[in-house]
């Protein structure tokens, strides 16, 4: 009797001990992989973990998804799509610790996957036996979770492609542990892409920034980007906005990095802006296109945008006046239009009239001047050929680009053009003959300012980059100089380059802002 009592004895003191080395290791999970690792409630006093379990992602891997077969190894790239990713949703382990873990019991798990197929979670339900297997009485959950985390892609040959599927097979062989989220290719491939971008976001926030206008540095969350993946700070992006607004040239309120044509959204812009800065673009961008649309005129008495139909007519909206298009006079159906040329001079004979009372002679002269001014325009100018607007060539090339509309025009044909090839295969010459002629002599009577200007950079406070040797001038008191001619980062006080500007000023290394 008292040999059995000492050895339940014996029995509840392993079971202490190993419940008591069940919580160290957990404790030691949870230190490792922080949040990752949630502790469950049991209520018969076993251990219950869950482990949120991240794939190490290969750089560059895509994803590819099958759309005509089910077959694994039938790859057809007209029912194919691919698109990469840099995170993967976890795998999710969930672990229920008997008593007698790890001496003489395995931990009971599930494995739980958005994107994998049963099938396939089966395998890593299999493999995670055979770690058992291989290390049976000892601890085995930290080589469970390191396992699923480095080897699950390579183990399936996933390196450097994602395979999805196969959707729709009878899963005889399925493992009861294995959890699969995956239904459909409509519902995987939206939700893997929303994934990774929500990762990429929260990487980039919580990281340091560099901002590609004023060059400071600030963490992530300070900045704002955009569809073409550029990114600014806000304070540089909202006065960038401000500019624009204020100056009237909302079409050019496009992403500030060079060459790039990415638009501002409006919901963003009504985020950066005040109540009033945003009424005002509204308004801005309503002129810009309707002077875009080239069927749209104005109302000559109330001003209001009308559209013209085919025979050069149109009617107010707002003051229901009738009038032609090409005369601005009421509309005058089976009567020729009177020409600008015959109404300048009837107007002219008009106001030499005693007998016309004030308000009409200043209407008729505002008709008179807005007639020799469009004769004017036409002399010097040519109309863009997408919204109409006149545009008149001062200097510089024949490839125009339309303030208006963003159109790009040869200014000697007057056809759209998107870039240089039209100069190229036409009778059509980039430069004029004097144009050429006028930026010689220019260059020619500069030479002397030019030489002028590098003796007091010489002489001055010019610094040299040091890594092309360009003479550039430090900006105020601020120490950090972008080079204009190679875009080198570098310091004024040591003239070495910049990589990360809070690495290189600081208390420990050169000031940023100084006199002098």
């Amino acid at each position: 009797m008292n040999r059995l009592q000492n050895q339940e004895h014996v029995l509840e003191f392993q079971i202490q001990f190993l419940m008591m080395e069940q919580n160290v290791k957990l404790l030691a999970m949870e230190s490792i992989y922080g949040d990752n690792i949630l502790i469950l409630d049991n209520q018969s006093g076993l251990k219950c973990f869950q482990a949120h379990i991240n794939i190490e992602v290969p750089k560059g891997v895509c994803i590819t998804a099958n759309f005509g077969s089910d077959k694994r190894d039938d790859i057809s790239s007209d029912f194919s799509y691919s698109f990469q990713v840099e995170y993967l949703p976890p795998i999710i382990l969930t672990c229920l610790l008997p008593k007698s873990y790890p001496s003489n019991s395995a931990p009971y798990f599930t494995i739980s996957v958005q994107w994998m197929g049963s099938s396939r979670i089966s395998e890593l339900c299999l493999k995670l036996d055979e770690i058992w297997l291989q290390n049976a009485g000892h601890e085995v959950i930290y080589e469970w979770v390191e396992w699923l985390h480095s080897c699950t892609l390579s183990h399936f040959g996933f390196d450097a492609e994602i395979l999805l599927g196969p959707y729709g097979l009878r899963q005889d062989n399925k493992d009861m542990r294995a959890i699969s989220s995956s239904v459909s290719l409509d519902i995987d491939i939206p939700s893997l892409k929303s994934y990774n971008e929500e990762q990429k976001h929260h990487n980039f926030c919580r990281n340091m920034q560099q901002c590609r206008i004023c060059f400071s540095e600030f963490p992530g969350s300070d900045f704002i980007k955009l569809a073409c993946e550029h990114f600014f700070c806000e304070k540089c992006l909202k006065t960038f906005s401000e500019i624009h607004i204020t100056e009237g040239t909302v079409m050019k309120l496009e992403c500030p990095e060079a060459k790039c044509e990415g638009m501002i959204p409006p919901g963003l812009l009504k985020r950066l802006l005040g109540e009033e800065e945003f009424e005002k673009w509204e308004s801005l961008m309503l002129v810009k296109t309707l002077e875009s649309m080239s069927d749209v005129v104005y109302c000559p008495r109330c001003e209001t945008a009308c559209i013209q139909d085919e025979t050069d007519h149109a009617q107010c909206s707002n003051c229901y006046y009738s009038f032609c298009t090409l005369c601005w006079d009421r509309r005058h159906l089976g009567t020729t239009c009177t020409s600008p040329e015959m109404k300048l001079v009837l107007l002219q004979k008009r106001q030499a009239s005693t007998l016309m009372k004030g308000e009409q002679r200043r209407r008729e002269q505002d008709m008179i001047n807005q007639i020799l001014s469009v004769k004017e325009i036409n002399r010097f100018a040519k109309q863009c050929p997408r919204c109409k607007m006149a545009i008149s060539r001062t200097e510089g090339c024949n490839k125009m680009v339309c303030e208006n509309c963003g159109q790009y025009f040869c200014y000697v044909c007057n056809e759209e053009i998107s870039g240089y090839e039209h100069f190229r295969d036409s009778k059509c010459k980039l430069f004029p003959t004097e144009e050429i002629q006028r930026w010689e002599d220019r260059m020619n009577n500069g030479l002397q300012v030019v030489g002028q200007i590098q003796e007091q950079l010489i002489t001055g406070n010019a610094h040299p980059c040091p890594n092309c040797r360009q003479q550039n001038v430090k900006v105020g008191n601020n120490n950090h100089i972008l080079c204009w001619a190679c875009q080198n980062h570098y310091c004024y006080l040591c003239n070495k380059t910049v990589r990360r500007s809070t690495q290189h000023y600081g208390p420990k290394g050169c000031k940023q802002h100084t006199q002098g």
